[in-house]
């Protein structure tokens, strides 16, 4: 009926398709996420879910986001639900996609903590709702304190880190696809 909660996620054949469009090895991409050959090799035959720390390093290593690698994930449909997985409290930090395949618009929930040592850049503009908690965000050298309902936009290319700064804070994060070359419109 649309609702995918029975499919799971499948990471692996994004992963290595995005590898091998970069004529990389296996041995390159563990060198440089500094996990194993073995553990990469059981996530591309998705015999291995990666944590959210794994994935991000396997999208660094790739030069991508893990956001895309879950977006290329599945196939792209018309109408898709997307399920909260639960009401229970959430042990560690861990991101879902909100929205399924290659679309123009991508949606993430971020729950728990946070890496604020990490900085994001993305090509294109996105925003980021706090739905519960607070966050700290530093952007263009500047901080800034959201609350639950507080929005930031970032336009492209913008430089950024953010932190919880409340146990249990939830952002969503809504952003114009990477593989869409929306900055370039902005100039004309």
């Amino acid at each position: 009926m649309g609702d995918h909660k029975e499919q799971p996620l499948r990471v692996g054949a994004a992963v290595r398709r995005r590898r091998r469009a970069l004529q990389l090895t296996l041995a390159v991409v563990s060198e440089r996420s500094g996990l194993s050959v073995p553990f990469l090799s059981q996530v591309e035959n998705d015999r291995a879910r990666p944590s959210t720390s794994s994935l991000e390093k396997v999208a660094d290593a790739l030069r991508t986001t893990a956001v895309e690698l879950l977006a290329a994930a599945d196939p792209a449909c018309s109408v898709d639900v997307v399920r909260a997985e639960g009401t229970e409290p959430v042990p560690e930090p861990r991101v879902r996609s909100l929205v399924r395949g290659h679309h123009q618009m991508h949606a993430s929930e971020f729950t728990g903590d946070h890496d604020a040592g990490r900085e994001f850049q993305y090509r294109n503009d996105q925003l980021m709702y706090v739905a519960d908690g607070a966050v700290e965000i530093e952007a263009e050298g500047r901080a800034y304190r959201l609350g639950r309902g507080d929005t930031l936009y970032l336009t492209g290319g913008v430089r950024h880190r953010w932190r919880a700064t409340v146990p249990e804070t939830r952002v969503l994060v809504v952003a114009v696809a990477e593989h869409i070359e929306a900055l370039h419109d902005r100039h004309r």
